[in-house]
């Protein structure tokens, strides 16, 4: 953890409003890019961000830096997502209009990808992947947390993890695709 993030933490702990301020503007965007992706639309991941950081200001206390802080909030707002999901019963398949106005805000495997018909079939491909497998895409390729922090945030093993992102890779490469997008694979 950044020793700027952990003095936030503990200011913001101690009941340091700025401090609390200041860590929603370090992570706000990352936490909703990753809800934008994951729900297909602006509204529900606003709404889903903002219950995120509903969530972490109470826990806030128990966060006992075992793990990253960004580690720790993903997780917060990975439980956020499953409750989403449970609750709405939301269908993985978004239409063409959404995809086009999916454009990174973050770390994303489609920052060189000049095409962006190309980047939309791939987010579309990854959004078909099962559950899990698309967990890790999503935690790990889009959002760039590490194989460990990815693993701590599912709350599963590394090698979990790291079987999960093979086997969507090969489902990726095997698919019927363009030669340019495996070569983004």
């Amino acid at each position: 953890m950044s020793d700027q993030v952990a003095k936030l933490c503990q200011s913001a702990k101690a009941g340091d409003a700025a401090a609390a301020s200041e860590l929603v503007n370090l992570f706000y965007q990352r936490i909703y890019a990753y809800f934008r992706r994951l729900c297909g639309s602006d509204q529900d991941a606003e709404d889903l961000t903002q219950k995120t950081f509903q969530k972490v200001w109470p826990a806030l206390g128990s966060f006992e830096g075992r793990s990253s802080f960004s580690t720790w909030i993903h997780g917060v707002a990975y439980h956020v997502y499953v409750d989403w999901r449970r609750r709405k019963n939301v269908s993985d398949i978004q239409t063409d209009e959404w995809w086009d106005t999916c454009v990174a805000q973050g770390p994303s495997p489609f920052e060189h990808a000049t095409e962006l018909d190309m980047a939309r079939r791939l987010y579309a491909m990854v959004q078909q992947l099962e559950e899990g497998a698309k967990q890790v895409v999503h935690l790990h390729y889009y959002q760039g947390l590490y194989l460990k922090e990815t693993a701590e945030t599912l709350n599963i093993a590394t090698s979990t993890v790291k079987y999960r992102l093979r086997e969507a890779l090969n489902l990726l490469r095997t698919s019927t695709v363009e030669p340019k997008i495996q070569r983004l694979i």
